[in-house]
């Protein structure tokens, strides 16, 4: 379980298990496959604690991340996405509902030639495929049909 798994790294770190994080955690875990926003996650634990901040939200969430619990997702869409699955992976993006899933396939033959990385140390690359998912696709045929 993602939120015991947490909890107990926070422990380790001698960091304060609130109950505004607990439930963080427990809506990042039920959100997990949908690549949520602070948003997203602060409504969810609203319905619980109707109290807690946007900012408890957001900052717990910026703790994660630094803490490489959760990793930021920019599609450029304005807003930032947040997945709990911070192993190596890739993404498939609906550009009309914009579902997003993980995609698990390593592209072996995606490196730049040195000139092209303009200095940079490269640690890390993310692939975003762009399309319309299933639900899309049926929606659009039975529009058109």
């Amino acid at each position: 379980m993602l939120t015991e798994q947490w909890i107990k790294i926070l422990r380790e770190r001698r960091m304060k298990i609130t109950p505004q994080r607990r439930f963080i955690f427990q809506a990042l875990e039920q959100k997990r496959t949908d690549h949520p926003t602070v948003d997203d996650i602060y409504h969810v634990v609203r319905q619980t604690l109707p109290d807690i901040s946007l900012t408890t939200v957001y900052n717990t969430m910026r703790e994660l991340v630094t803490m490489g619990l959760l990793r930021q997702v920019d599609l450029g869409e304005g807003m930032t996405r947040f997945d709990p699955t911070t192993s190596t992976h890739h993404h498939l993006l609906c550009v009309h509902c914009g579902r997003l899933e993980d995609l698990f396939r390593q592209f072996d033959n995606l490196n730049l030639a040195p000139e092209e990385c303009k200095g940079y140390e490269i640690i890390n690359h993310q692939v975003i495929f762009e399309g319309l998912c299933p639900d899309c696709q049926r929606a659009e045929e039975a529009g058109n049909g």
